[in-house]
């Protein structure tokens, strides 16, 4: 394993100065100036006057105040961020909340981080540990003591890592990997930036895949894929991507697991959407909608999912995992609201217009679960052992 000249705490406080100007900032300053303009319009509608002077006066005062602001945590992001280049302060993933704020980051803007702050834009890696390893056999099997010709990899959702997959450890003794090692697979845990496309993750996943299974320490014989939420749609699309390998890794896959993916979409980020495209009509409230138009290409990716352009691998089999905050998927709130963020068909991927992504494929609904609870499941636990054992 290798340790990468990663960012610094310092990055991250310097993104947080530009987050305050950019977001907190500017939109204090628009929402103000906009009810500025709409009291003086219905109060004093000529345009001349005492009350025209009044307005010019006050939004002069105004722009300077928040112009000032904006000019000084413009700087001190710039002077964190020089810091930060420099080496200077604590790494920001030496700790499990650092690298939480990595991956939550990652999936509100990760596009942008990547494009601004390539620092912080976290890369699709193998992870053991908290730390990347390398593609290579032997820091491969120092990571992986014992591995086995079965290869299980687990993929996280948006705006999580891969310690997510931790969840529930101390109230349940185990984890999804702990169950895989007693069924004979080795689990690889990875980490993607989750604010990128799903189609450009799934295209860097597969050559990832193709390089582990290239390196392992023994020869690779099976390969299970488990996701959770977008984790699944990475899945999904790596496995469409073509190689020209002899064996590409493709052909290995004989178990796809999906644990609450949107397959047809998630009506939560589809409401992000709609609900900046409302806020944008009014200039009182235009700027809160700028706020939710922040989101990633990876946020926005998650409305639509991935339907039939994405067919299923042949001769792999699929397992789809839903959950439901009601007792059962037919009640109001279990069809309204599914886990809190995947409704059950789209999980199942069926609808109307899809009538069914992955025929065949076994399913497991649990009751009265939400979208993370799906992360560490006794049922699910019982589910690998039957699928995978």
């Amino acid at each position: 394993m290798t340790v990468a000249s990663g960012p610094r705490l310092l990055d991250a406080a310097s993104l947080l100065t530009q987050v305050v100007d950019e977001l907190v900032v500017r939109t204090v300053r628009d929402t103000h100036l906009a009810w500025t303009d709409r009291v003086h319009t219905v109060l004093a509608p000529p345009a001349r006057g005492p009350a025209h002077v009044s307005l010019r006066v006050h939004r002069g005062i105004a722009a300077g105040v928040y112009g000032g602001l904006g000019l000084g945590l413009r700087a001190a992001s710039s002077g964190l961020g020089t810091l930060a280049a420099r080496e200077v302060g604590p790494p920001l993933e030496q700790s499990p909340r650092g690298r939480l704020v990595s991956a939550v980051a990652n999936g509100l803007i990760g596009d942008r981080l990547e494009r601004e702050r390539p620092r912080l834009a976290v890369p699709l890696a193998v992870r053991r540990d908290g730390r990347d390893v390398e593609l290579e056999r032997a820091a491969l099997a120092a990571a992986h003591p014992g591995a086995t010709s079965r290869v299980a990899v687990l993929l996280h959702g948006l705006s999580e890592n891969e310690e997510a997959f931790d969840r529930g450890r101390v109230e349940l003794g185990r984890t999804y990997a702990d169950t895989l090692v007693d069924l004979g697979w080795t689990p690889v845990l990875l980490r993607a930036n989750t604010g990128l496309a799903v189609r450009a993750n799934g295209v860097a996943l597969a050559l990832l895949l193709q390089g582990l299974v290239d390196r392992w320490p023994v020869a690779v014989e099976q390969v299970a894929l488990v996701g959770h939420s977008m984790g699944g749609l990475i899945l999904r699309a790596a496995c469409a991507v073509g190689t020209d390998e002899d064996r590409p890794w493709t052909d290995r896959v004989t178990h796809l697991v999906t644990l609450g993916t949107p397959h047809l979409g998630a009506p939560l980020a589809g409401g992000v959407g709609s609900g900046a495209r409302a806020l944008a009509r009014l200039p009182e409230t235009a700027a809160f909608g700028r706020i939710l138009d922040q989101r990633s290409v990876g946020v926005h990716d998650l409305v639509e999912g991935l339907a039939d352009d994405v067919p299923p691998l042949p001769h792999a089999r699929y397992h789809l995992v839903s959950a439901t905050l009601s007792r059962s998927p037919r009640h109001p709130v279990g069809r309204f609201l599914g886990d809190l963020l995947v409704r059950q068909p789209s999980a199942y991927g069926r609808s109307r217009r899809h009538p069914g992504l992955f025929p065949g494929a076994d399913e497991l609904h649990l009751p009265r679960a939400g979208h993370f609870d799906l992360l560490n499941h006794p049922a699910v636990h019982a589910a690998l052992r039957d699928w995978l054992g």
